[in-house]
């Protein structure tokens, strides 16, 4: 724990800016250049050093304009510390916090900002196993930095995290198994999304006891019923992302994203006689429910995706079109 004041070579302490499971983070000044920083402290100081310079040389591989940058890590008064990029501004979980569901612009906004962090992450063969709005800055100009990607490893050609860490309500039906993937990221990506535009999460912290039903898909229901403002497309999307069979889901960053920049594209105006989307039914005057909304996900998807290259969940290797087991790893997808 650092107080206010205190010095650590060059940096002083101005407040402290939260603290989680691994760290805490604070505000400093770098009093040689006048300038404002953050820095994290890791909780576990009494590692060798080559343990506590892991997760700050994972994240000097990762530079994009929506990553918290890290500046250096150093050791000083016997305390090591990793100086980051100060973000001012407040994080998304504030901003949903206040402001409930966010317009359906804003929020696709975000989305795509997080997603192409992601994107870039998974890139360098990092997953961050913790991504959630806490873990989103977002800045007085509306920039999103996506935060904490110390809670993540490299994850190898071959193989992928056995250790079970995020939190709950964002995490998959692998994830809680030890089975992280980069596909486990986009069913953060879209929990995180789903909160975006309704201002709440889709269902309570599953317990052990509810895995059976998270694997089903019984416990989600879909965004648009919670708020029949969000477009049927975006409502596929979100769904899509939440798919608990993993390969159901989307399989990469640059998937989501593609979905999300075809919403720009003018469409031709529908009756609405015959357009669902427009009473929020079948087409026939009666209500949507939750099995209609997640049988036809799959379906409008299809219709509007272009074919992509498939990869084998476990092991990213490229897979046939029609095959349901990787010759790799004999993995069934």
């Amino acid at each position: 724990m650092l107080f206010r004041g205190q010095t650590l070579g060059k940096y002083k302490i101005v407040s402290p800016l939260g603290s989680g499971g691994f760290g805490a983070v604070y505000l400093a000044r770098d009093t040689w250049i006048d300038k404002d920083v953050a820095i994290k402290v890791p909780h576990k100081q009494n590692l060798n050093f080559a343990e506590l310079l892991r997760e700050p040389r994972l994240l000097a591989t990762l530079d994009h304009p929506n990553i918290v940058s890290i500046t250096t890590a150093e050791k000083q008064e016997n305390v090591f510390f990793i100086v980051m990029e100060y973000v001012e501004g407040e994080t998304l979980d504030d901003v949903i916090a206040r402001d409930g569901a966010l317009d359906t612009a804003r929020a696709t906004a975000y989305a795509r900002q997080i997603a192409l962090a992601v994107d870039h992450a998974h890139q360098q063969g990092v997953v961050h196993r913790d991504l959630r709005p806490p873990n989103v800055l977002v800045s007085g100009t509306g920039v999103l930095k996506v935060a904490d990607f110390g809670t993540s490893r490299f994850l190898e050609i071959a193989a992928h995290g056995t250790t079970v860490i995020g939190s709950p309500p964002y995490m998959p039906p692998e994830q809680f198994e030890g089975k992280a993937v980069f596909a486990s990221d986009l069913y953060a990506l879209g929990v995180t999304f789903y909160q975006m535009l309704t201002g709440e999460l889709p269902y309570d912290t599953p317990s052990p006891a509810d895995l059976p039903r998270l694997k089903r898909g019984g416990m989600l229901k879909a965004p648009r019923l919670r708020n029949p403002a969000i477009p049927r497309p975006l409502n596929d999307i979100v769904l899509k992302a939440m798919t608990p069979d993993i390969s159901g889901r989307y399989q990469r960053a640059g998937d989501l994203l593609h979905d999300l920049n075809a919403l720009d594209t003018p469409r031709p105006a529908a009756h609405p006689l015959h357009d669902s989307s427009a009473i929020g039914g079948k087409g026939n005057g009666e209500p949507m429910d939750e099995a209609d909304s997640a049988r036809g996900v799959q379906h409008r998807l299809r219709a509007r995706e272009s074919p992509t290259k498939r990869f084998c969940w476990q092991c990213r290797k490229p897979l046939h079109a029609r095959t349901d087991r990787c010759p790799f790893c004999s993995e069934i997808q």
